[in-house]
């Protein structure tokens, strides 16, 4: 391995709905695995079978726009509106471009306004959703 080969963030981007979120410093996507426990008979140690999946994720944002006024707006108004994000990573050093979609993503909470003197503007979006799927892997060289 060489360390040249290690993907650097500064080359990723996210699109919302196919529309590029210029701003973006940071994105987060997990697949939590939901379990029952199993436990069989002359078995000390419990095991365990998924039974379902939960997709969170967040994404932060240096304050330039109202970024998710319109979802601000769209909940209060009794609509939840949900979106697709698309993130890709492509280091030029790299082995090659990893991006996944992640659909019907819902914004747990929006930021609306938070701010300090003398100390730039950003705000971290979570969320959760209900599918990911690799566009493109990164695979074994």
């Amino acid at each position: 391995m060489d360390g040249y080969r290690v993907i650097n963030g500064t080359f990723g981007g996210v699109w919302e709905n196919s529309v590029e979120l210029a701003e973006v410093s940071a994105f987060q996507v997990k697949l939590n695995k939901n379990k029952s426990t199993i436990n069989f008979c002359r078995q000390m140690a419990e095991d365990s079978k998924v039974t379902g999946v939960k997709i969170t994720g967040s994404i932060t944002l240096h304050k330039i726009y109202s970024r998710g006024s319109d979802d601000v707006e769209a909940v209060q108004a009794g609509h939840d509106r949900r979106k697709t994000l698309v993130g890709k990573l492509a280091d030029p050093d790299a082995y090659g471009a990893e991006r996944i979609a992640v659909y019907g993503v819902s914004y747990d909470e929006v930021t609306v306004m938070d701010w300090a003197a003398a100390k730039e503007g950003s705000l971290t979006i979570p969320f959760t959703a209900t599918r990911v799927e690799y566009l493109d892997k990164i695979e074994v060289q």
